[in-house]
Parts: structure tokens; C-alpha cells; sequence
């Protein structure tokens, strides 16, 4: 188990997608982690498991900060990864303790009440998307509370830039996990940078 401040969790970068293949990709996650990124997501969602497995090695083998796989066990035990990050719709946290190696990293993503219950047994969730386009956002009360009733480190998602990113720690986040906020800019490492001063301000 970890707690509400391991550093790991205090910048997790997204991945998004493979528009300049996978060596650009682990070339734009590198800068990221130059930045002063913690952890990395390795989430594709199109991607099948043959590509999964090419550029999650590609990661690990490259990168000092962990990475997590989402949602595909097989995948993140294959590439030596950190650890495994599972939908509430996913297979029961307590269902894959026996198969992985100790230390090894279950993240759960949250977005209602209800999921908590099948969190109970991971080392650390997802709440969000905090801020969305429209009334799609939890905003800052309902994650604040979700947070709360989760009992685990919080990692916050969705719509959160540097402005907002103080107040979402404020509101109960061990930190924060961004896509295309810093992957999708010309410079990762300092878009990471500049989230690493605003969470620690």
C-alpha cells in the first residue's frame, strides 16, 4: 500500500496517442519525466495488445518513474511494468492480488459514489473528470467528497490546468494525471515543470 503522499503520485502523465510512433512518444513522455513528471499511464485506446506491449517495454525500459498499465494485467506483467490501472467495470482488485509481484502498483478509476466499493482494495484512485466541457465535470465539491469517502491517495483527472491544479490538491489530491495538458504541447518538459511548481506552491 502506499499513502496520500508517495511522490509518485504527484504528476502522472497520460498517454495519448502514437502520431509520431512509438520512439516519439517515449521521446515526449522522457522530456515529460525531465520536467519533473512522477508517473506515467500507458493508456492507448486503440492500440492493440501486440502495440501495448512494444511501446509499454519501450517506456519502461527508457523511463526511471513508474509505469502503470490501464486496464490490461497481461500487459503491464509482460512489460515489467509498476503496475495495472482498472475501470470499476474491470476484474476485482482482490481477484488479481495473487498474480502480480509484491509492490506492484492497482490504481481504480472513481466517478460516483457507488465505484468506491470496488476500490476498497487498491492502492490508490482516480477521481474525476474533475472539470468538464458543459455539466460533464464533478466539479470541486463532489470530488472533494469523493475523495474523502475513498480513503486512499488521489490521483485527480480531467480538465485541470496549472491554475486550477492548487485547488484540486487543496481539495484533497495527492496529486495529478494530465494528457494532452503536457504531451499534447511543443514542449512536455516544461508544461510538466510548470505543473510541478503550481502543485508544490
Amino acid at each position: 500500500m502506499i499513502d496520500r503522499d508517495d511522490p509518485r503520485l504527484r504528476l502522472c502523465i497520460v498517454t495519448d496517442d502514437l502520431r509520431d510512433g512509438t520512439a516519439g512518444l517515449v521521446d515526449r513522455v522522457l522530456a515529460a519525466a525531465r520536467g519533473g513528471a512522477t508517473m506515467v499511464l500507458l493508456r492507448l485506446k486503440h492500440a492493440d495488445a501486440r502495440v501495448l506491449v512494444e511501446v509499454g517495454r519501450a517506456l519502461v525500459s527508457a523511463l526511471t518513474i513508474p509505469v502503470v498499465v490501464s486496464e490490461r494485467l497481461d500487459v503491464a506483467l509482460v512489460c515489467g511494468a509498476a503496475g495495472v490501472h482498472l475501470s470499476p467495470r474491470s476484474m476485482p482488485v482482490m481477484a488479481l492480488r495473487a498474480h502480480v509481484p509484491a509492490g506492484f502498483l492497482i490504481g481504480v478509476s472513481v466517478s460516483e459514489i457507488s465505484d468506491l466499493e470496488h476500490s476498497s482494495l487498491a492502492d490508490y484512485v482516480t477521481i474525476g473528470p474533475v472539470q468538464g466541457s458543459g455539466s460533464t465535470g464533478l466539479g470541486m465539491d463532489t470530488f472533494s467528497s469523493l475523495a474523502s469517502a475513498s480513503g486512499k491517495p488521489v490521483l485527480a483527472i480531467g480538465g485541470i490546468d496549472v491554475a486550477t491544479a492548487p485547488a484540486v490538491m487543496a481539495a484533497g489530491a495527492s496529486g495529478i494525471a494530465v494528457i494532452h495538458a503536457v504531451l499534447g504541447t511543443p514542449d512536455p518538459a516544461a508544461a510538466a515543470a510548470a505543473f510541478m511548481a503550481a502543485l508544490v506552491s
